[in-house]
């Protein structure tokens, strides 16, 4: 287990490379930082920067070519795939840029399906939903199936889900990358508000500098390496 002073998210010397045909690509090159708990993180850059990549390598997603990866006192880089489909369950959050909300479940449903994977009671898992729901605006759409919500809604839906096993880490790729801005910003308020109430430490991928000057800390990519890393006073 982490230590108090242990920092939720610590990646070094991280390089990922990638074959193309009789090419040998880098995606990210040897990079290097730490993440306090409770802080919320933005990672800007160009497209092709390795953004979403590095994202996929905090979340297990995908697998380092070198390097180390600790989030929340696991050695992410090191566990085998049942070990990272345990760790997924109970203490990593994730929302996607396309939603990925299962169609023919509620909303409700949707924010349940986690808690049904970790044996809750039926009584608890709904208790939870209807919070989460109620924290992100849509307590009276509970009932409604993704095809009848709007994407804004689909989006704070999928925010709730993903704060549903109370999660210590939340990763998010372009959360708002598909929707207006005023609907995009309703959604980083549910973070904010969820974020709030949990404690829990946001990574989140953004095009947007505005987003970004939201966040405590901010990573800067550039052609797979860290051009620069400003904190919210900088």
């Amino acid at each position: 287990m982490p230590g108090p002073d242990s920092p939720a998210i610590s990646v070094r010397g991280l390089t990922r490379r990638l074959r193309s045909g009789d090419r040998e690509i880098t995606v990210l090159d040897d990079v290097t930082f730490e993440i306090p708990h409770g802080r919320s993180v933005a990672i800007l850059g160009p497209s092709g920067s390795g953004k979403s990549t590095l994202l996929a390598l905090l979340a297990g997603l995908d697998r380092p070519t070198r390097g180390e990866i600790h989030v929340d006192g696991q050695a992410v880089h090191a566990l085998d795939e049942d070990a990272l489909a345990r760790w997924r369950r109970t203490g990593l959050g994730f929302v996607f840029q396309s939603f990925q909300l299962l169609d023919t479940f509620t909303a409700r449903e949707n924010v349940m399906f986690p808690l049904e994977l970790l044996d809750t009671t039926p009584a608890e898992a709904r208790r939870r939903a209807d919070e989460l729901l109620s924290v992100v605006g849509l307590s009276d759409r509970g009932h409604h199936y993704p095809a009848q919500l709007s994407g804004g809604e689909q989006q704070r839906v999928a925010v709730a889900r993903a704060f549903a096993a109370r999660p210590a880490i939340l990763l998010a790729d372009e959360p708002t990358g598909n929707l207006d801005g005023p609907t995009g910003a309703r959604v980083l308020e549910a973070l904010d508000r969820l974020q709030a109430d949990s404690g829990c430490t946001i990574v989140m991928v953004t095009h947007d500098p505005a987003i970004g000057a939201r966040a405590d800390l901010r990573i800067h990519l550039r052609d797979g390496r860290i051009e620069r890393i400003e904190s919210a006073t900088t």
